[in-house]
C-alpha cells in the first residue's frame, strides 16, 4: 500500500540528513498517516480511510463527506 493520504495527497517527500560537517546523505520524509474509521451519519456505514492527522483535523473542520468530495474532485480520492 503506497504512503499517500486520501484525503489531501500528502506523501513521501525527499530530502537530505545533514551533518555537522554539512555532508549530505539522502533521506525520505514520510506523511504521518494513520489507518482511520469513520462513520458517515447521512449513509449509515463506515468507511476506513489512510489519512494524515492534518486531513483528520480538516475533516473534524469541515466535515467528512465534505472532505471526500474535495479530494475526489482533486483526483485524489477514487471510490472502490
Amino acid at each position: 500500500m503506497s504512503r499517500i493520504c486520501q484525503i489531501t495527497g500528502k506523501k513521501v517527500m525527499v530530502g537530505n540528513n545533514v551533518s555537522h560537517s554539512k555532508a549530505r546523505t539522502k533521506r525520505r520524509f514520510y506523511p504521518n498517516l494513520q489507518r482511520k474509521r469513520f462513520y458517515i451519519v447521512e449513509e449509515d456505514r463506515w468507511v476506513t480511510l489512510r489519512v494524515s492527522v492534518a486531513a483528520m483535523r480538516t475533516i473534524n473542520k469541515i466535515g467528512l463527506l465534505n472532505a471526500m468530495n474535495r479530494a475526489k474532485a482533486d483526483g485524489i480520492l477514487v471510490e472502490k
